[in-house]
């Protein structure tokens, strides 16, 4: 009995001690707390069976207060600086003011493009200022001056002149000036022309004569339509002056005879005739106006029509210039040719009416070629006769 009481005494003084060295142990007077559970992981044990704990936080002890996580210091606001240009463009302009020094220098001004043309990165060039000018001005001091300068010198013409009549009357007998396949080239490359001419010159100054009058939805239908006739009559246009030149070149060859016709006035001016042949100067200078001037206009027409035939906008810039200048001083020359063939002279338009002219009228204008027609005929009359009597031999 003795033992046992000295033996219970000493493990109650060994408890406090142990206590005390354990590791983790609470200090005397703290709050109690759970006990540990048992540690897992690596360097901690085996995994237990079951289910392990679904988390990816590390594993901490159970029993150590959680600290809880550090915020983050709010942000300080920065002020974006403006980016510091290369030294070699701190005191070079921006791009507007180096297009506003190119566009008073006169020089071209283009922007940046992805697709394959070059020709598109052009925004402003110095040859479209003066295309620009060429149309809304030039044109219309050059098309006012030749168009509105020969009608008035025509009608001032008609009112001291009058009708150039036949000084002999006409005598009752024709003889055949042009044939059927020349009239109908004439007429299709006159009246191809006459629609041209008047759809052009729509273009240049239908909107300063007939916009006021018709408004701008009956000039829209006019100049819509009469776009789509100037360009398709260009086809017919052009086989006629191919086929007048093929026809007529044999007869308007320039020769001395027409000098003295136009020093005399050509007939126009006092009543002396020039002799001629089957053209007179006067119809000759026509007659390669026509060809050479249409020609011209012709072939700058198809390049406006087909603008992929030329390499850039300059050069649709200057056919557009050749051919509405050439256009216009054929359509002066036209004019003083229509006042001829028709109201100005008595006679000269049964030439492509009829076919048929006055005796009288062909040997007034055109004596040399009513001669070598009379030969022609009597050789035609006489060969049969000389046939004939070569046969009776």
């Amino acid at each position: 009995m003795r033992r046992f009481l000295l033996l219970a005494a000493m493990l109650c003084l060994a408890v406090p001690a142990v206590a005390q060295q354990a590791p983790g142990a609470p200090s005397p007077g703290s709050p109690s707390v759970q006990g540990g559970a048992p540690e897992i992981g690596v360097g901690r044990g085996p995994m237990p069976a079951g289910n392990p704990p679904n988390t990816t936080e590390p594993q901490r002890p159970t029993g150590v207060a959680t600290q809880p996580p550090p915020q983050a210091a709010a942000p300080t606001p920065v002020t974006e600086r403006p980016a510091v240009p290369p030294p070699a463009l701190r005191n070079s302009p921006d791009a507007a003011e180096r297009e506003l020094q190119a566009a008073l220098r006169g020089e071209r001004i283009e922007g940046r493009i992805t697709i394959p043309d070059p020709k598109a990165a052009s925004l402003i060039q110095p040859e479209g200022r003066d295309w620009r000018q060429f149309h809304n001005v030039t044109l219309t001091w050059v098309g006012g001056v030749a168009v509105g300068g020969m009608l008035l010198i025509l009608v001032a013409f008609y009112l001291t002149r009058g009708r150039i009549r036949i000084e002999g009357g006409r005598s009752g007998r024709t003889i055949q000036r042009f044939n059927l396949l020349e009239r109908v080239n004439h007429w299709m490359t006159a009246s191809t022309f006459i629609v041209l001419g008047l759809t052009g010159l729509n273009l240049t100054f239908g909107r300063h004569v007939i916009l006021p009058l018709m408004g701008p939805e009956a000039f829209y239908g006019l100049t819509h339509w009469g776009k789509i006739l100037h360009n398709y009559l260009a086809f017919p246009f052009t086989l006629g002056i191919t086929l007048m030149l093929l026809l007529w070149v044999k007869d308007n060859i320039p020769n001395g005879r027409d000098i003295a016709w136009f020093k005399a006035g050509g007939g126009l001016i006092g009543h002396g005739h020039v002799e001629a042949g089957r053209f007179n100067g006067g119809q000759k200078m026509v007659f390669w106006i026509t060809v050479l001037g249409g020609a011209a206009v012709a072939v700058s027409g198809y390049f406006l029509i087909f603008p992929f035939w030329v390499s850039n906008v300059n050069d649709l810039q200057l056919a557009h210039t050749v051919h509405a200048l050439i256009s216009v001083l054929m359509i002066a020359a036209m004019v003083a040719h229509i006042y001829i063939g028709s109201l100005g002279m008595e006679g000269a338009y049964d030439a492509m009416g009829s076919g048929q002219v006055d005796l009288n009228w062909a040997k007034e204008h055109h004596g040399l070629w009513v001669q070598e027609e009379m030969a022609k005929a009597r050789q035609t009359i006489a060969a049969p006769a000389n046939a004939k009597a070569a046969g009776a031999d």
